[in-house]
């Protein structure tokens, strides 16, 4: 500890390493870690000034935080600021330990707000964005999380994380559909997220997914377009015209249980419009 207190870099660049691992192995390391105080010196490190040194402080903190005790004592030492700052401004190693970091602390409801009030959204979309793919699915992950959270969700959209979520959408290429339709399942419940999902000619690639995807994206797909089409004729008439009623028909008979409830629901919606 005192290394890591008032040692040079290259002690507290080997200290903060040693307990990354240390932090890695197992529960009884995480405790007694955290007794000896480790956590304020760690979340310090967050500000060095050499990438490794925080590199380590950042997967340290991670691997901490498995353990649910030590989540309340990361946040009280003030971490969350710095974790983002790091976030922000690190090495992509230290980008997607920041951002799997704010995901695990995250799983406390109070966090999110606290992560969210932080200005946690738009670094994680840019991760999303151009992170690697490891770095992606952290993102995808820690903001799914925090936009269980209302006011999260109103973040992401004013951050334009829909425009991306389309954009992943429809690149078979990219590996990110899976992730793309669970974020565009949860925010379309959302008013502001749903107005601009619409605004983004959703219904081609979303009645593809229906036709082609997987039972999970075919599930998500379909929740997204009965959140879009349940109040909005104009959209039922979108997605009919993309093809959706025979997309529909088959997924009523051969999807999810989830999926065959909710392409029935539309199907109604789709016959409803047809006698308006």
């Amino acid at each position: 500890m005192n290394r890591l207190r008032g040692g040079n870099q290259d002690e507290q660049r080997a200290a903060a390493g040693e307990i990354r691992l240390l932090a890695k192995r197992n529960v009884n390391n995480r405790i007694c870690i955290a007794e000896a105080g480790a956590i304020p010196l760690l979340v310090n490190l967050l500000s060095s000034s050499d990438p490794r040194t925080q590199e380590h402080a950042v997967t340290a903190l991670l691997n901490l935080s498995i353990h649910e005790n030590n989540k309340a004592s990361i946040v009280d030492s003030n971490a969350i600021p710095k974790i983002v700052e790091v976030l922000k401004t690190g090495s992509m190693e230290a980008r997607e330990n920041a951002a799997a970091t704010l995901f695990s602390l995250s799983v406390v409801d109070e966090n999110k707000v606290t992560i969210g009030a932080a200005g946690a959204i738009p670094p994680l979309i840019n991760l999303l964005c151009d992170g690697s793919p490891r770095g992606k699915k952290d993102a995808a992950t820690a903001i799914f999380n925090l936009c269980i959270y209302q006011g999260n969700k109103v973040r992401a959209v004013k951050a334009g994380i829909i425009t991306h979520l389309m954009n992943f959408l429809v690149d078979p290429t990219g590996g990110m559909i899976d992730e793309a339709l669970t974020l565009l399942s949860i925010l379309a419940g959302n008013q502001e997220g749903k107005s601009v999902i619409t605004q983004s000619e959703p219904m081609p690639p979303l009645v593809e997914v229906i036709k082609t995807g997987s039972p999970r994206n075919r599930e998500n797909a379909a929740a997204i377009l009965w959140s879009l089409c349940s109040a909005d004729a104009e959209q039922t008439l979108a997605a009919k015209a993309a093809g959706g009623e025979d997309a529909l028909k088959e997924l009523s008979e051969t999807g999810t249980d989830r999926a065959k409830r909710k392409a029935s629901s539309l199907l109604e919606l789709m016959r409803q419009s047809e006698e308006a």
